[in-house]
């Protein structure tokens, strides 16, 4: 089962919502996509150099039966399951849930 062409465009307008316009040429929050698993990472424009730096923020899964459940980064960068989170058969519910942020793993 790929991704939803509808989930895909959710997630993706969500990530674009996250940053200012003004602030876009600093700071951008980015998804990609592998199989079924959509990566969210927060980008910083560089200090010195060419290359933009990247934090994971979370990852969104979509499993066989068509839930999808979100996973956050510790700190050596190893993904891990989000047990306080609701399933969902949507991304929505879980993107809101990155939003509070309750534990404070995806935005730090």
């Amino acid at each position: 089962m790929a991704i939803p062409e509808l989930a895909l465009r959710q997630i993706e307008r969500w990530c674009t919502q996250r940053v200012p316009e003004h602030l876009q040429d600093r700071v951008r929050v980015e998804c990609r996509t592998r199989g079924r698993v959509v990566t969210i990472v927060e980008r910083r424009a560089p200090q010195e150099g060419p290359e933009w730096s990247e934090q994971k923020v979370a990852q969104l899964r979509l499993d066989e039966f068509g839930i999808w459940s979100v996973w956050w980064a510790d700190r050596n960068g190893r993904w891990l399951s989000y047990p306080d989170a609701p399933v969902a058969s949507t991304p929505p519910a879980l993107l809101d849930e990155i939003d509070r942020n309750p534990g404070g793993v995806f935005w730090g």
